[in-house]
């Protein structure tokens, strides 16, 4: 590719203000004032040879003032009218010529401020596509990430750099209808062609199962419902039970205990005791000699939850020998764990829940964590099925519980990518789709959603350094929490009529480039505003159609209510309501 040139004849006009990163550009004819848009990219002369600085422009302003100086009516002078053509333009980054061997490379840094009077340059017509083609090269990638198409110049492949975009963490935000969901598959559908891709994407209300996502690289996977309880070989069907061993401590306690209860310590003490004696029993009765040491009452170690009720009851029941002889008095715990066993019981016998506490033999398994975790974790050429993208349903779950389910799949895969070695250590991304669901702003202390939430956030602090990166995904990024999206680097936004949605993102861009967000409710739909590591140009981009497509469809409400021959399915709906299956 040429290295660029800009004729001094085609300059726009000169720098008039410089700031540390933005300049105002006075421009002298009108004709050129008339062919620049705002969001329009301009080049500015460095003052190192070989070098410009790029600009978006943020402001048009044409100026009309007054002249100051007096009129002298003996002279025949009258009042005259100045003008002027002002430009703001926030600087992005330098075009360097030559750098090593390689001609017209961009780099977001700005190594120089512009000189006062240094020529502005428009970058149109043949130049936009080539400037286009240099930061879109993708040359160290076989496959490279593409989204779609510059809105600047269509002629132009959107080009991400997938390292930086799933290494720094993302956010894909967009209001109902804008899109999001065919953004979300067209990035999913070029994940699922690596050889060794490895993605979960927790499906909330099952738009990404459908018979049209079905394709090579991509596995179904389902939070077992009451349909599927007691079955073996679940997990063979790609059905997934979540047993409460899997549990910690402070995840089961979340679930069972009334912390108002003035008997709740004693509950939580009892409670701890018992089932860390199960864990131990259970490994005592496989002939472990690997673990029965070394374990905690964390330690995913599989128990009967039916003996644990048991040792609590005849706690509750005690009665021992009194201080006279032939007495009893009532037990240490006697009557002050019955309300922890009703709620114990009813969790356990709750349907909705089977996928938690009604299990087979086959979860009671040592050896079934690993098998889970193979399933949930491995990448494509590993995989069994030669899956690298698991999409995991958790429509049928219920609502209450839904942050505790994720958190523990989310606790799950970055625990074991923790405790991998580093050079066996591969890469996973969790895709959290509605994400305000289960990562909210705001939660109630000591909660099963706090919890759940505290194992986001840990990933997105720390996860970069084990390999777990997360692509947030939601309508209301108002609504999910600050402490996770200020660690994201990377942002996709859609069309966000809110305004405190808009405020969100504003308030995580970089100070030149918040006046970007100006745009962001007249996109169109399908269109994307990306800024990040991942795209070196802040950029709007016309998303490409995706392949498989997801079940998102809007409803057309006046069509359909047209329609004579409009069918509906009311008792079906009513019989999968009952048995809470689809």
């Amino acid at each position: 590719m040429a290295i660029f040139k800009f004729e001094e004849s085609a300059t726009i006009g000169t720098v008039f203000s410089v700031d540390t990163a933005t300049i105002i550009v006075k421009v002298d004819e009108l004709d050129k004032l008339r062919k620049l848009q705002v969001n329009h990219l301009i080049a500015v002369k460095s003052s190192k040879a070989g070098q410009h600085l790029i600009g978006i422009i943020s402001r048009i302003t044409r100026k009309v003032s007054d002249d100051e100086n007096p009129v002298n009516e003996d002279l025949g002078m009258t009042n005259f009218l100045l003008t002027e053509n002002i430009l703001k333009v926030n600087l992005i980054g330098t075009l360097i010529d030559k750098h090593g061997e390689k001609e017209n490379v961009f780099k977001r840094t700005l190594d120089t401020v512009p000189e006062i009077e240094a020529n502005c340059f428009p970058i149109d017509g043949e130049n936009i596509t080539k400037f286009m083609q240099t930061i879109s090269s993708q040359e160290n990638y076989k496959v490279p990430l593409s989204l779609g198409k510059y809105s600047i110049d269509e002629n132009a492949e959107a080009f991400l750099d997938g390292d930086k975009l799933f290494q720094r963490h993302a956010v894909i935000v967009g209001s109902t209808g804008s899109g999001k969901s065919w953004c979300v598959a067209k990035l999913v559908e070029q994940i699922a062609k690596l050889p060794m891709a490895n993605s979960l994407l927790f499906d909330i209300h099952g738009e990404y199962s459908g018979e049209s996502f079905k394709t090579d690289g991509i596995q179904h996977l389902k939070i077992a419902n009451p349909a599927d309880l007691g079955k073996t070989g679940n997990l063979e069907n790609n059905v997934l039970m979540l047993p409460y061993w899997l549990l910690t401590y402070e995840e089961m306690l979340a679930m069972l205990l009334d912390r108002s209860d003035s008997n709740a310590p004693n509950q939580a003490m009892i409670f701890s005791k018992t089932v860390f004696n199960e864990k131990v029993k259970f490994l005592e009765s496989i002939g472990d000699t690997t673990f029965k040491d070394s374990i905690t009452i964390d330690s995913p170690i599989p128990y009967k939850m039916e003996n644990v009720l048991n040792e609590i009851k005849r706690l509750d029941a005690e009665r021992v020998a009194g201080a006279r002889a032939n007495t009893e008095k009532d037990g240490p715990f006697n009557g002050k764990l019955t309300r922890f066993i009703q709620r114990l019981e009813a969790k356990s016998q709750d349907k909705r829940l089977g996928f938690m506490f009604q299990v087979s033999v086959d979860e009671l398994e040592i050896d079934w964590l690993n098998k889970l975790c193979n399933s949930l974790m491995q990448g494509s050429n590993n995989n069994a099925k030669k899956a690298g993208v698991k999409v995991i349903d958790f429509s049928e779950v219920p609502s209450d519980v839904l942050p505790l389910v994720i958190g523990l799949v989310a606790r799950i895969v970055f625990t074991v990518q923790q405790w991998t070695a580093n050079d066996k250590r591969h890469p996973i991304c969790l895709l959290c789709d509605e994400a305000h669901l289960y990562i909210p702003e705001r939660t109630s202390q000591d909660s099963a959603s706090e919890l759940g939430l505290k194992n986001f956030e840990r990933i997105a602090k720390e996860g970069r350094k084990y390999g777990v990166s997360l692509t947030v995904i939601s309508q209301r990024p108002a609504e999910v929490n600050r402490t996770v999206l200020s660690q994201c680097n990377n942002f996709i936004s859609l069309r966000l009529s809110n305004a405190e949605d808009q405020a969100v993102i504003k308030r995580l861009l970089p100070d030149n480039l918040s006046g970007l967000t100006d745009v962001l409710p007249i996109l169109d739909i399908g269109e994307a505003l990306i800024v990040g590591d991942s795209s070196l140009l802040p950029t709007r981009v016309i998303i490409g159609e995706p392949t498989i497509k997801p079940q998102s469809a809007t409803i057309k409400f006046w069509e359909e209510w047209s329609n004579e021959k409009a069918e509906q399915d009311i008792s079906s709906a009513v019989i999968g309501l009952r048995k809470q299956s689809k």
